[in-house]
């Protein structure tokens, strides 16, 4: 089955055609800055190269058109006809209590979606106008809506609640989600096939680092604790997001410096982490050159970065009365072999043994890369969502 898997954010469309018969990307590529005059499409050729096709769309349908097009091109293009996709699979960030699995995309669905407008303003708006537009371009086809936030719905309420009044849960939904969802089950799943063992029987954490980043508890297969809370600015320090911060150091800057909320959630969510604290960059490779560089800066922001990852582990660890695997993906966790070290190091007390040779010497690979004498597994495991977001759209239209 062919599979078109689109992930639509504000001002962009990423996009993947997988053909599920074998897991094979036949493209992939994605059009950036909608609604600017410099808009354009960027497209992978087939020797891995990248090319780009300047297009100043205005808009998602137009998005989704050049998509469309680019896939159905005599020259570019790897099918012949619109019709040779089966169904078309959507990234969703948030469905909040309304969804724990996939689901296919129906009018009742797609209002669900949008009752949840006021939980991620940024994104889910954004991830309804693509399914709109491909409803409209490709009328009648099957759409599935796969969400981030569904993996984390087996969470307990002593995970998800936070101690707030009561009546804020009850009456606006102000509790944990979590997030990353498809990537913390895809990689979990994945590491036990890996591995040979029944995830059934494993506690795993699965450490999903990049610019953005979450953490999840793993038990027996179920997320029973995850570290993103009601948004994804809870948690880890992140490349500009502030991660766990008292509320109250919010509150007195807010006072201090006379901040709106709008001016706080561009602190939290834009200036911070990485960013804020190193006054350089969020992208982890240049934090790196300038901590060997001998930049204070940046290396507290980096001591502090991994500093984070370890303590939820730790925690996570006690939580699940142990751990057997933990798992590294995400651009971060997948590439930055001396983070991957310096966040294990503390954890030796807890038989986290690595095999330094292996870990220097792994980048985006699944590979195992603890010891052979560690009692905890440590593995490397891209993650591939839209592979799962494929599957899972399969799988839902097969069943129809």
């Amino acid at each position: 089955m062919k599979i078109l898997v689109l992930n639509c954010g504000s001002s962009s469309v990423k996009y993947k055609l997988i053909d599920t018969t074998a897991d094979v990307v036949m493209a992939e590529g994605g059009v950036e800055k909608i609604g600017l005059p410099d808009g354009f499409l960027k497209y992978k050729l087939d020797d891995g190269s990248k090319a780009i096709k300047e297009l100043g769309l205005t808009d998602h349908k137009g998005a989704v058109k050049a998509v469309l097009d680019i896939l159905t091109d005599p020259e570019l293009g790897c099918i012949k006809s619109y019709d040779e996709i089966d169904a078309v699979g959507h990234r969703v960030v948030h469905g909040a209590e309304k969804f724990s699995k996939s689901v296919l995309i129906t009018d009742e669905v797609l209002q669900q979606v949008k009752d949840c407008y006021d939980l991620a303003p940024l994104h889910n708006p954004a991830n309804v106008t693509g399914i709109e537009a491909v409803e409209e371009i490709l009328p009648g086809i099957r759409q599935v809506g796969v969400f981030d936030t569904a993996f984390h719905q087996t969470m307990p309420a002593k995970s998800f609640m936070y101690a707030l009044p009561y009546k804020y849960y009850k009456e606006d939904g102000v509790r944990r989600y979590g997030f990353h969802g498809t990537s913390h089950r895809f990689v979990s799943a994945r590491v036990c096939e890996i591995l040979g063992v029944d995830i059934a029987k494993e506690r795993i954490i699965t450490c999903h680092v990049g610019n953005g980043g979450s953490i999840t508890a793993v038990y027996h297969g179920k997320s029973i604790d995850t570290s993103m809370g009601l948004t994804p600015t809870e948690g880890l320090m992140m490349g500009t997001r502030v991660g766990d911060v008292d509320p109250g150091a919010l509150t007195f800057l807010m006072k201090k410096h006379n901040l709106s909320v709008d001016d706080l959630q561009k602190i939290i969510n834009k200036q911070s982490g990485v960013l804020g604290v190193s006054e350089i960059s969020s992208d982890m490779r240049e934090i790196e050159a300038t901590v060997n560089a001998g930049d204070e800066k940046a290396k507290l922001a980096l001591d502090m970065y991994e500093q984070r990852i370890t303590k939820y582990i730790g925690a996570y660890a006690a939580e699940m009365g142990g751990v057997d695997i933990i798992v590294f993906t995400g651009g971060v966790g997948e590439n930055q072999t001396g983070l991957r070290s310096n966040v294990c190091a503390p954890l030796g007390f807890m038989g986290v043994k690595l095999n330094e040779e292996l870990n220097a010497t792994t980048r985006g690979t699944e590979t195992v890369i603890s010891a052979d004498d560690s009692k905890v597994k440590v593995v490397v495991v891209p993650t591939d969502e839209e592979l799962m977001i494929a599957r899972d759209t399969e799988a839902i239209v097969s069943a129809l």
